[in-house]
């Protein structure tokens, strides 16, 4: 069976991944940025002069996602100098570096922010990038992206790109977590006439494309969207956590086109495109290539989350 190195091995993603690619007999190897008595754990950081060689011998599958991940409130003085440094530059470091030892597929796992921030209606968006992102994050993963399938023409190691939405999951943290407290509380919410749709992913279902991706050798030098598909307005999804957690759903009608304003009048303008607005994949080019389908519903990929938030307490 192969060897797979993942990079990101205690992140959200990482957590769930490694043992998942065990359970299929590989042989895996974790990298992570801390200390650990493990064997099979290197420690390294993502960066433009990372020596990656002693850690690649026999190495046949890179699943590289470890990057710095998207914030709202961004601290740094320049954010793309910042991200450019991990998710750009670091992530080719490593990439060159596994062509040279013989590695034979680079599977990186990219953003939807990649295509934008969000979708007109019945418009979703496909692996075609119209133009650049304008945002920081996102522009740091499409120049990954490019540096990638460059170096795959040059090299021949075969490069895998998937773009997931939101991931949410057992120990999902921020902006879920959030939404997941309120629901719990119960309390009445404006939210209850908010017709957008917009693309999420459990975790198990973007896991169980990624290993699909490590032997399928139809995934070579694809580009894939990923989601649950099965899109959600926010106003479904805060019924449907709140129906995995047995809870009241007390959702108030106001119209959408209200706190699009309130938020702009408070200086928030993007929690009211979060809330609702449209992000929409189109995945058909993922299940057609692969003959994959998720494997989790969303009732059932809410209630594995949730069951977990109420065990963290």
């Amino acid at each position: 069976m192969a060897k797979v190195l993942v990079t990101g091995a205690t992140g959200f993603l990482g957590r769930q991944l490694i043992p998942a690619c065990q359970s299929r007999g590989y042989t895996v190897c974790s990298v992570q940025r801390q200390e650990t008595a493990a064997s099979d754990t290197i420690v390294m950081d993502i960066a433009e002069d990372s020596n990656w060689q002693p850690h690649l011998d026999n190495v046949d599958v890179i699943i590289h996602c470890a990057g710095r991940a998207h914030v709202m409130n961004e601290s740094a003085v320049d954010p793309l100098v910042e991200y450019r440094k991990v998710n750009t530059a670091g992530t080719l470091q490593l990439a060159w570096q596994a062509a040279a030892a013989g590695v034979k597929r680079f599977i990186f796992i990219s953003s939807i922010k990649v295509n934008g921030e969000a979708t007109k209606p019945k418009q979703p968006f496909t692996t075609k990038v119209e133009q650049p992102p304008e945002d920081p994050y996102g522009l740091s993963k499409y120049e990954a992206e490019q540096g990638l399938r460059e170096l795959a023409e040059q090299t021949g190691m075969e490069v895998v790109i998937i773009r997931p939405p939101l991931v949410y999951g057992p120990g999902v943290k921020a902006n879920f977590a959030s939404l997941i407290k309120l629901a719990a509380k119960g309390l009445p919410l404006p939210l209850g006439a908010i017709h957008n749709l917009r693309s999420l992913v459990f975790v198990g279902n973007l896991v169980d494309l990624i290993i699909h991706c490590v032997s399928n050798p139809k995934a070579a030098n694809q580009t894939f969207l990923v989601s649950d598909d099965d899109d959600l307005s926010t106003t479904q999804l805060l019924k449907g956590l709140a129906t995995a957690m047995g809870k009241p759903s007390r959702l108030l009608p106001v119209p959408a086109s209200w706190l699009m304003g309130l938020t702009k009048i408070i200086g928030k303008p993007a929690i009211g495109e979060r809330l609702c607005g449209n992000l929409q994949l189109d995945i058909s080019h993922t299940k057609a290539c692969l003959g994959w389908t998720p494997p989790y519903r969303v009732a059932e990929g809410l209630k594995l989350t949730v069951t977990n938030a109420s065990q963290q307490k």
